[in-house]
């Protein structure tokens, strides 16, 4: 008689988002591991409540696009944090009669999640029902805040040593802790040849290629770096990609035939790992995903128009560790660039401070220890 599988319960949100990234490399890796695995992959906000979702959403994109110091004053404030309490609690009370069904009809031997909300949700409902299922937090992020502390979490996945001692001073028992590092694709656990890549793609062996990224939704004034870039006197290639923001994508694609160097203007791209192969450094916003890639590659980082919070902190972890340098605007960016491209030594030291930060294998590492936790029970 064939056993069935252990039950495992991925929670995210946001589709197009680091946290569902991260969701789908631990499910890729726990399949791998194995395959007799019933995995159930979910937008936990838009199972929950769609509509809000949305409302959410869309606020959430407008205050960091419009009023980013809002959103540097909310994130981790722990005045924000006690006086939206009872918020959040009515939020998972409401969201308690979906959750139930999902967990009457899936039984989760597991349950993982890769973002703080349904992290509560899943804490909450666990308390409030009595319940022995195991929940993994994972954070993508190097600071963690205050939304992901739960007395019944019983494992964080922490990108770093620092961030376990943070949560540590904020009562977590160092045994729940493991720094595993940012789940990325297994793509990620090996470099690629850059010779062979180069053919592959369209680019010359001989000219240092420069990747231009915005995170997941294309932010920042990718429009002026390209611009700047293609005007330049730096003998460079172009890669732009632009995720899921369309308008920039058609807007810079038209106007694709005028730039004078080999450039590429790519949407939404699932070959991230071989485009960072080819790479010398990628310019990008430090996005928590992003970051982990790009360490994972020892590929130098030179950050522009990080967000506040998250990525704020991340950029402070990363030009103290040395694997980034940050431009305060695109005309800095073109000048920090032309300095490092012809800087070997320093952009070898970034790569090597790179390197020494990375964790290329997070993504195996947790799927093992949550095959492990589901054994457990």
């Amino acid at each position: 008689m064939k056993m069935a599988g252990k039950k495992i319960l991925l929670l995210y949100i946001s589709e197009h988002s680091g946290h569902h990234c991260a969701s789908l490399a631990i499910e890729d890796a726990i399949r791998a591991e194995d395959p007799s695995a019933d995995i159930v992959n979910i937008n936990s906000f838009h199972y929950t409540n769609p509509i809000l979702e949305k409302v959410i959403n869309k606020t959430y994109m407008s205050v960091i696009k419009r009023t980013p110091e809002l959103w540097d004053y909310l994130y981790d404030n722990p005045g924000v944090v006690k006086r939206t309490q009872s918020l959040r609690a009515m939020i998972h009370k409401f969201n308690t009669g979906k959750l139930k069904t999902m967990m009457d009809e899936f039984s989760p031997d597991v349950i993982v999640c890769t973002q703080a909300f349904p992290c509560g949700m899943v804490a909450d409902y666990k308390k409030t029902y009595s319940l022995d299922i195991p929940i993994m937090a994972v954070l993508t992020d190097y600071a963690p805040h205050s939304y992901w502390i739960y007395n019944n979490v019983d494992r964080y996945i922490v990108p770093s040593d620092e961030t376990g001692r943070k949560l540590i001073d904020n009562g977590i028992d160092p045994s729940r802790i493991a720094s595993y590092g940012i789940p990325v694709s297994r793509r990620f656990m090996a470099r690629g040849d850059r010779i062979a890549l180069c053919d592959k793609l369209g680019f010359d062996r001989s000219v240092p290629v420069v990747l231009v990224m915005g995170g997941t939704q294309g932010l920042g004034p990718i429009k002026e770096l390209v611009r700047l870039l293609d005007a330049s006197g730096i003998k460079l290639q172009l890669v732009a990609v632009t995720g899921t923001n369309r308008k920039l994508f058609e807007w810079l694609n038209a106007r694709k035939t005028s730039l004078k160097k080999n450039t590429r203007i790519l949407p939404y791209a699932d070959n991230i790992d071989e485009l960072m192969d080819v790479s010398s450094i990628i310019v990008t916003k430090p996005g928590g995903i992003t970051t982990a890639e790009a360490l994972a590659k020892a590929l130098p980082m030179l950050i522009f128009h990080p967000l506040p919070g998250q990525e704020a902190m991340n950029t402070r972890y990363l030009l103290r560790e040395g694997a980034a340098v940050k431009a305060e605007n695109p005309s800095d960016v073109v000048v920090i660039l032309e300095e490092l491209l012809y800087n070997e030594d320093k952009l070898r030291l970034m790569s090597e401070k790179a390197k020494a930060l990375a964790r290329p294998s997070s993504s195996v590492d947790i799927a093992r220890l949550v095959l492990g936790m589901a054994k457990n029970r």
